[in-house]
């Protein structure tokens, strides 16, 4: 008997043809219309980012300015019996 050679997958007939991008296929109005809908997208992420630290910035601030003097006093490092 002979020895078989191993067949070697027949590739489907588009995948031997170049590899076609999406970009290729879309319309440069289409395409310029998604990357400047994206750069907008990520504007406003960063804005809203800005805008969430800002307000955590301004509570913590807030919280500050509200402390009693008891929890002023509790917080700070001084050792008071230093001083008498």
């Amino acid at each position: 008997m002979k020895k078989r050679k191993p067949q070697q997958p027949v590739k489907p007939a588009y995948e031997q043809k170049e590899k076609i991008s999406l970009g290729s296929l879309m319309n440069e109005e289409i395409l310029q219309k998604l990357k400047n809908t994206k750069k907008q997208l990520q504007e406003n992420e960063t804005k809203l980012k800005e805008e969430e630290e800002a307000r955590i910035r301004e509570e913590k601030r807030l919280r500050e300015k509200n402390k009693s003097f008891e929890e002023l006093l509790n917080e700070s490092n001084i050792s008071w019996k230093d001083f008498k």
